[in-house]
């Protein structure tokens, strides 16, 4: 049963199963002070500050809550210093690859903080001035009751525009710029598109299925993609029913059916909105605008009580409370997860190894022991203990206070495929 442990700690032996005893206060608190020394020198967060001695110091909840918040202050500051420029000049950076974006702000910001609305063009393999057209034509096509309306412009003039590999990273920079400098709630983040857009959707919403509070596809094509991490993300399918190029609308008709039989077997999950626009073409006449405020009614839950993660398109190193290590990201695999009190089960684990499990006490009681179990089998039993480098590990390349944990447990899955 292998855990990441942090050190020190003591083990308490209760038959064959080890649990590690209460963090030191002392030591505890020790680390925090060590944090707090070690941004204020540093003036930021290095990136190897997780390597650091006092990360691996279990802490207290208290003490938890307070390197929380350290951290969160100093990854702030480091966003309003190193983000400001491009946020001015709107446009992401990928090495060669460049994403201009324009936004416009709508409503009255709420207290928990403003919409988000990711709005992607179509277009695809043509000329750069046929994509710029199909830009500035989507940067007009839907207000929102409040939020902010973002219309970016893709890297590259590819049939693929919106499901190449960079698009991931720089949407996730993105979002992360955006939380702390426009104030945007990590919990209402939207994603839509239309034609090429809307293929993009079908790809983008299942693989950072952890980032979105629903998804909008309008007139694409989903190219054979699984639909099955969408559990927890409300997904609207709208296409014409006369939009036979690519066969857009028989294959909008299949999924639409693959979405009812998703929700029947799962009905927790699987929320969508289907729509054929039965007499219409490519062009839906502006009636699709129905899935913006329909998207509105929906927040994220950045810690679902079950995750289904299917690697598809581009694979990734975590969704919600799940992660692998690098090598053990690829393509189809598959792990389904539940949480209900103390207890983790993986209900399903396809070509993965290696699973980590991230936890705090929005998810357990983190001072008692937390099992993780494997077709009845304790892959794990024990306390799960808080540590900085936790915290640090799960906010870099994220930014979001929703997906930042303090505990992280490790097993080992039998006949991983």
């Amino acid at each position: 049963m292998p855990l990441r442990l942090a050190a020190p700690c003591v083990l308490l032996l209760i038959g064959s199963t080890p649990l590690l005893a209460q963090p030191d206060a002392s030591e505890s608190a020790g680390a925090v002070e060590a944090l707090r020394a070690a941004l204020d020198e540093n003036r930021g967060m290095p990136a190897d500050l997780a390597g650091e001695p006092f990360a691996r110091v279990p802490l207290t909840r208290e003490d938890a809550a307070t390197a929380r918040g350290l951290i969160w202050q100093a990854h702030e500051a480091r966003i309003r210093r190193d983000r400001a420029g491009e946020l001015e000049a709107r446009v992401i950076e990928d090495g060669d690859l460049t994403m201009p974006f324009s936004y416009s702000t709508f409503g009255e910001e709420p207290e928990g903080g403003r919409g988000l609305y990711i709005s992607m063009h179509g277009g695809g393999n043509a000329p750069a001035r046929v994509n710029d057209r199909q830009w500035e034509n989507q940067k007009r096509l839907y207000e929102v009751g409040e939020g902010i309306y973002l219309a970016p412009r893709a890297p590259t003039n590819t049939w693929n525009l919106w499901h190449e590999p960079h698009i991931d990273r720089m949407f996730g920079r993105l979002i992360e710029t955006l939380i702390v400098l426009e104030g945007v709630d990590p919990d209402r983040v939207y994603l839509l598109g239309y034609s090429a857009g809307g293929d993009g959707v079908y790809q983008l919403a299942p693989r950072m299925a952890d980032r979105w509070a629903a998804a909008a596809m309008m007139a694409g094509h989903p190219n054979g993609v699984s639909l099955r991490s969408l559990r927890n993300v409300p997904f609207a399918l709208q296409v014409g029913g006369d939009d036979s190029a690519y066969d857009r609308n028989t294959v909008g008709r299949e999924y639409g059916d693959r979405l009812d039989a998703l929700r029947e077997e799962d009905p927790g999950g699987y929320e969508h909105l289907v729509k054929i626009y039965e007499g219409k073409g490519h062009w839906m006449d502006r009636e699709d605008a129905v899935a913006l405020p329909w998207m509105a009614g929906f927040t994220r839950d950045p810690i679902p009580s079950k995750v289904v993660w299917e690697q598809v398109g581009t694979p990734h190193g975590r969704s919600y409370w799940l992660a692998v290590p690098p090598e053990d990201a690829r393509l189809g695999s598959l792990v389904v997860a539940t949480r209900g009190g103390q207890t983790i089960e993986v209900a399903e684990a396809e070509g993965v190894s290696t699973l980590l499990v991230r936890l705090d006490d929005r998810m357990v009681d983190l001072d008692r022991p937390v099992r993780v179990e494997h077709r009845g089998e304790a892959l794990y039993e024990g306390i799960a203990p808080r540590t900085i480098g936790t915290l640090l590990e799960t906010l870099v390349g994220r930014g979001d206070p929703g997906l930042l944990f303090d505990a992280e447990v490790s097993v080992a899955l039998p006949d991983a495929g």
